[in-house]
């Protein structure tokens, strides 16, 4: 038998377990949707003061003190420019440097907040349970600000994500939840904020629940975070308004024959975004080997941003100086989408799109790579719109096929560079077609999905990311019984142990002498004339016959047994362990199909089962 402590330590286990996959009853459900909208409000509400802060702020150092015109989709917010300005250059080098100083000032009071944000969420979900410090989304909002506002190369939907998330965390703090509805509504918040900014609400809460994991779904906070994102968008569109991001073409005609050129256009991605994981990573790593405080390096980042970005600022083409190098880039992703009249014909466009790309890597690295506070999610799809818009426009000019639209290349583009490198296959699909407002492009995006996520399955934006529940600390407790409830009873039971048993007329004498002779058995059932079980003896017979010395010669074993604690031999070890712990009793009795006992189940048994099944179902090494 396993020692007492070991025994209870199990059946704390076994509580806590039980009280996490408890099915939801109406009251509770109610509860957790009505946190959801709580912090669907409030993250949109936040979500709306960052963006205007983060706006406001660009429009004065960016275009009113430098005189730089950012290249913006055509759905982002346009502030009007009534304002007349000389065009600064020498300006460009050095705001992303002060933006990154003081971004790394103020990430001194939260760490987490260094970088673009939805990997330090992700680690707060499966490393502590969903808990965020209360002054993460606050320092998170200033220094953001201070990098994207500043120009620095990255998007606000990574920050967003923290930010959402830790409202989450927060909200379900204040409201004294458990540890699950907690982790819950830090998904819902996620999904909030993401909802908000990019106008998405149906993609982010997939994504949400997507992006955990690597191969699996956080499908308890499914609901949750729909919700959430709904409220979280009604508030955001209700200041700025109800558009989509991208304009395209009107109407995009499927065409099969187009499938292979789709598939190669993803594995082209692919690559790319193999190498901008690399670029990110080999930033970071001489970001951290470099002998300066952490809060000296993203303005170091910022430096080497200002480098490279300045010269393509000069050359002003068109109407975005920088083409899209600065912020978030989604005016770049907009011209490989729809053009320009800017942009060259012919060869010239691919020419461009592909310097443009590179560029942007670069920038992002620098941004991000040194402990910036900027997103990769918005760079990410904004990459695979050039590369994928750059590949279309290079088949419209090699293949004699008039139907060959570069915009629908671009678009699909996007949604595989992210997907793959972030594991969100269906969010980033979802995403996509809402940035768009077209669900037209589904069965391209569907392959391009495909391929992208097996291809970079060892490519990864987000080192937090586990493999899948069975892998997250935050879902220990609760896997241990949907392991349990893999294995019957019958695979485990040791079918040739002998088992005493009693009959109802068996004098209480007889009784005691075979359960002090008994060894190892601590059960004992009493059955009927028919073999049926009607009663359990336990070995604490011993010590009541001890301490009362009155129980006569007339007493049988009907006046000691106790109700009978059994399953059947087909029922799982999760619903053995629930009625063993229920009865306080050592081992269980087994049946048979006809209620006649077969054989006993100890506790231990069920703990060796559970083990063997946990090392065989252990992930292995990558």
């Amino acid at each position: 038998m396993l020692p007492a402590p070991v025994l209870r330590k199990l059946a704390k286990l076994v509580e806590l377990g039980f009280s996490a996959r408890a099915p939801l009853t109406l009251q509770l459900l109610g509860r957790l949707l009505l946190h959801a909208a709580a912090v669907g409000a409030a993250v949109g509400f936040v979500s709306l003061l960052f963006v205007v802060g983060l706006e406001l702020t660009q429009h004065v150092l960016l275009e009113r003190l430098a005189g730089y015109l950012p290249l913006r989709a055509a759905g982002e917010a346009s502030p009007r420019r009534t304002f007349v300005t000389h065009f600064r250059p020498w300006l460009m080098f050095f705001l992303p440097a002060v933006g990154g100083l003081l971004a790394g000032l103020v990430s001194q009071l939260a760490p987490e907040t260094r970088g673009g944000g939805a990997d330090a969420i992700i680690a707060a979900f499966h490393e502590r349970h969903g808990d965020v410090r209360r002054r993460t989304p606050f320092v998170k909002i200033l220094a953001s600000i201070a990098t994207l506002g500043f120009g620095g190369s990255g998007g606000r939907e990574g920050p967003t994500m923290q930010i959402g998330g830790s409202i989450g965390s927060i909200v379900g703090h204040y409201l004294r939840v458990t540890d699950r509805e907690r982790r819950i509504l830090l998904v819902a918040g996620l999904a909030a904020g993401m909802a908000a900014v990019f106008r998405t609400p149906l993609g982010a809460a997939i994504l949400a629940v997507e992006i955990l994991h690597k191969n699996d779904f956080e499908s308890d906070a499914l609901v949750p975070s729909v919700l959430a994102s709904v409220v979280s968008y009604s508030v955001f569109i209700s200041f700025f308004g109800e558009s989509t991001l991208f304009a395209h073409a009107a109407k995009y005609t499927f065409l099969p024959a187009h499938l292979p050129l789709y598939a190669l256009m993803a594995l082209v991605v692919c690559g790319v975004a193999s190498i901008f994981v690399h670029s990110m990573n080999a930033t970071k790593r001489i970001s951290s080997r470099l002998p300066l405080p952490a809060w000296l390096k993203p303005a170091v980042g910022g430096m080497g941003l200002g480098l490279v970005a300045t010269p393509i600022v000069y050359m002003r083409i068109g109407e975005g100086q920088g083409l899209g190098i600065l912020g978030g880039g989604y005016g770049a992703a907009q011209v490989a989408i729809t053009g320009a009249a800017w942009l060259p014909s012919g060869w010239g466009a691919v020419e461009v799109l592909l310097l443009l790309g590179a560029v942007k890597i670069i920038a992002t690295s620098f941004t991000v790579g040194s402990g910036g506070s900027a997103g990769d999610f918005g760079p990410s799809i904004v990459l695979g719109g050039i590369f994928g818009g750059a590949f279309g426009r290079a088949a419209q000019l090699l293949l004699p096929n008039a139907n060959i639209d570069a915009g629908a290349f671009a678009l699909v583009g996007m949604g595989t560079f992210y997907g793959g490198l972030a594991h969100v296959p269906i969010g980033s699909l979802v995403m996509t077609c809402e940035l768009a407002g077209s669900y037209d492009l589904l069965v391209p995006l569907m392959l391009a999905e495909s391929i992208a996520f097996v291809t970079l399955r060892n490519h990864s934006l987000y080192h937090s990311q586990v493999g899948s529940k069975r892998e997250s600390p935050a879902h220990r407790h609760e896997l241990i019984f949907d392991m349990l409830k893999q294995i019957r009873v019958d695979e485990v039971l040791v079918k040739d142990r002998s088992v005493s048993t009693f009959r109802r007329s068996t004098p209480a004498s007889e009784v005691i002498q075979i359960v002090a002779e008994a060894d190892g058995q601590d059960a004992f059932p009493v059955i009927d004339d028919d073999g049926m079980l009607v009663g359990v003896i336990t070995s604490e017979v011993l010590r009541t016959m001890t301490s009362d010395p009155d129980i006569g010669a007339l007493t049988l074993a009907h006046d000691l047994m106790a109700p009978p604690a059994s399953v059947s031999e087909k029922d799982d070890l999760h619903s053995a362990l629930d009625v063993l712990l229920e009865s306080g009793m050592r081992q269980i009795l087994i049946t048979d199909d006809a209620g006649q006992v077969i054989g006993l189940l100890d506790l231990t048994e069920i703990t060796a089962a559970y083990l063997a099944t946990a090392d065989s179902d252990a992930p292995t090494m990558r």
